[in-house]
């Protein structure tokens, strides 16, 4: 089993990050928690990493921390929830958050997440909320430091760098910054268009 990966970061995107170990370059699938969390390109990192193997293929997923990595197991523990959705959703919340929200059964934050209706959340919450109340290091977790260098993904459009910059500058963290953009390429898309979904996904007026 591979638990954790250090090497150089080679190539980082809000969704994955690859990491060269020894010459040989690791892909890994990551949430914008930990994407925000990384270090600047061509510079040692070391994530946490699960590996899930299927018939068809082998696919590594990486987080900045260990218990970043143990919510993901309990995520995929629930009937339903595959990777991209778990990823998702630590996207979207801490893991202190994330066990607020099921401890709390709020199913109306939950359902927030894109990609969890209202019965998918329910299920989280009550799949989920036996095996936090058994074990309450979730709701101490410390979120990982956000990286204050501010990364330029490559192939990425002007407009989403340039969208990229204006959050910074009004203030918002390179981690609120990533967590408003994930998902958009800036593809056909002009600047003003970008930064108001932004604006409204981070729940400011446009």
């Amino acid at each position: 089993m591979i638990s954790l990966i250090c090497g150089t970061l080679v190539e980082a995107t809000a969704q994955y990050a690859i990491i060269d170990a020894a010459g040989i370059g690791f892909e890994l699938g990551i949430s914008s928690m930990t994407a925000a969390a990384l270090p600047a390109l061509g510079t040692e990192c070391r994530l946490y990493a699960r590996l899930q193997v299927r018939e068809d293929s082998m696919t590594l997923f990486g987080f900045a921390s260990k218990e970043e990595r143990a919510m993901f197991d309990h995520l995929l523990s629930v009937s339903g929830v595959g990777p991209r959705l778990a990823l998702a959703i630590l996207s979207r919340y801490s893991v202190s958050q994330l066990y607020s929200i099921v401890m709390a059964e709020d199913a109306t934050s939950m359902s927030a997440v894109s990609g969890v209706g209202k019965k998918t959340a329910q299920r989280l919450i009550l799949e989920l909320k036996s095996t936090f109340a058994k074990d309450h290091s979730f709701a101490v977790a410390e979120t990982p430091a956000v990286n204050q260098t501010v990364m330029t993904f490559p192939h990425e459009s002007s407009v989403l760098e340039d969208a990229r910059q204006a959050l910074l500058s009004m203030g918002f963290s390179p981690q609120e910054t990533e967590l408003a953009l994930d998902g958009y390429d800036g593809q056909g898309m002009r600047v003003e268009d970008l930064l108001g979904a932004a604006l409204r996904r981070l729940g400011m007026e446009a």
